[in-house]
């Protein structure tokens, strides 16, 4: 998945689908085990896509304190007039 779509997506639906994500990995990984994958880059993929949308959280986690950091910057300013 490209990180362009997740960032179309909201934060709950993110989560939803970094759940999804890590449960078919789980399972790939399981079945990997058993009996080799047809395509055991299928695994790497799913950890990609993992990481993207954990950094994608991240990215909206630290935009969302740096919002608040402005904005309480702007009230001290206005305080002190």
């Amino acid at each position: 998945m490209k990180p362009e779509v997740m960032r179309e997506f909201s934060t709950s639906d993110l989560k939803e689908r970094l759940d999804e994500e890590r449960k078919q990995l789980l399972k790939l990984k399981l079945n990997h085990a058993v009996s080799p994958l047809e395509n055991p880059m299928k695994i790497k993929d799913y950890k990609k896509t993992i990481a993207r949308m954990l950094s994608e959280m991240k990215r909206r986690e630290l935009e969302g304190e740096n919002s608040e950091k402005a904005t309480q910057l702007i009230d001290k300013k206005n305080k002190k007039k």
